[in-house]
């Protein structure tokens, strides 16, 4: 085991999970994940908006495939033990994982960034295949296509936070186009492949140009029904944890509509409504309602954007924090330095962060953790400025 290779940390991290009172066992997307192998769509991003899921996935998809020796103990007793894909998969294949959201210390400089991921993954392969003559200086995809070609051995990429390169304040522009360079160098067509599983907020397909990442078939939640139960919690799922809630604390501190009206509210591809899980799992831990929204840079940006910007969205915001809808036409949208300069890219990027959410046409603000971060963030304007 290594820093990347067959790494310790989505293994512990899932482990985390489990351990919660208020766990969802979601391990059937696994099962569906298995026919992607060595397919030429064998390259997945999934792009949710934060605190949806994507990372808890990420590492329960690198804690069952990749090599250990715990042997199956972790997934023994969930859905997937049931299933043929088990035995066949469960801890059997040579896995690289990557949080592209951790940084060496006191990084001020991309060059520092990707050499941790470079050099990291370089020498994992040089103590799991001291015989093959990996060098310390050559490519990743050097050293792999080395040890695909002395033993046709494959590896599982299990790719987090794909996107966070993205927001990193000295990242330039040209430093953003060399990562994406280096996910092209590393995985489009390369025989030693046989998986690539990558998530993140940004959609990826609005930065390929040409071919460079159109390898990866994109799967998000306004356009994409597939795997769109994986990600949130539906009404029967939090049925059966506010159950739990109940049985747990003696005296619910709040209602199952309380919790409904809170945190419930997102639409996928396929019209279903879900619940913000984290919120959800916060909520029932501490046994209140709240925002459980913390601040981040990407979507500071955004709130701050628009209050300079009311002129453009006023009238909509009015109409949302009262509860009505917003016919809007929704893009795919990616917050490249905020370039945003339209009434559409606004409401596009605010639905891919998850800020609103989108259903046949319209943008709406899903529930009332929401419209508190509106009322407290977006709208401090007086009546008149508001109605024009």
């Amino acid at each position: 085991m290594g820093m990347f290779l067959n790494s310790s940390v989505p293994r512990e991290g899932y482990k985390e999970v489990l351990r919660d009172p208020y766990f969802v066992d979601k391990t059937l997307i696994l099962k569906e994940l298995v026919p992607y192998f060595g397919k030429r769509n064998r390259y997945c991003c999934i792009t949710r908006p934060r605190r949806f899921g994507k990372t808890v996935m990420a590492n329960m998809v690198g804690a069952f495939f990749g090599k250990s020796d715990e042997g199956e103990r972790i997934f023994e007793n969930l859905a997937i033990s049931r299933e043929q894909e088990y035995k066949a998969h469960c801890h059997q294949h040579e896995t690289i994982y990557i949080d592209f959201s951790k940084m060496p210390k006191d990084c001020r400089e991309y060059e520092r960034y990707i050499a941790r991921i470079q050099n990291g993954i370089i020498e994992d392969l040089i103590a799991a295949y001291p015989d093959l003559d990996v060098s310390k200086t050559e490519a990743v995809w050097d050293g792999l296509q080395r040890i695909y070609e002395q033993t046709k051995g494959k590896f599982l990429f299990v790719l987090d936070e794909w996107d966070a390169v993205f927001h990193m304040p000295f990242v330039s522009g040209m430093n953003q186009q060399e990562f994406l360079l280096f996910l092209k160098n590393m995985l489009k067509d390369q025989p030693y492949v046989e998986f690539a599983y990558m998530t993140g907020v940004l959609p990826i397909a609005k930065y390929s140009s040409g071919s460079e990442r159109n390898m990866f078939v994109e799967y998000d939640m306004v356009t994409s029904e597939k795997f769109s139960g994986y990600f949130g919690f539906s009404d029967a799922k939090v049925d059966r944890l506010y159950e739990i809630y109940q049985n747990e604390s003696g005296t619910p501190k709040f209602d199952r509509e309380e919790l409904r009206l809170w945190y419930d509210g997102y639409y996928t591809a396929a019209g279903n409504r879900l619940y913000n899980p984290r919120s959800v799992v916060l909520a029932l831990t501490d046994g209140q309602l709240r925002n459980y929204w913390t601040s981040s840079g990407p979507y500071d940006e955004l709130f701050y954007y628009i209050r300079n910007n009311i002129e453009d969205v006023r009238n909509d915001l009015a109409l949302m924090v009262s509860g009505e809808r917003v016919e809007a036409d929704i893009g795919q949208f990616a917050a490249v330095s905020m370039e945003i300069s339209s009434r559409e890219q606004i409401y596009s990027a605010m639905v891919v962060y998850g800020l609103l959410t989108y259903e046949d046409g319209a943008v709406l603000i899903p529930n009332k953790e929401l419209m508190d971060r509106f009322n407290e963030l977006v709208l401090p304007f007086s009546p008149q400025q508001i109605s024009g």
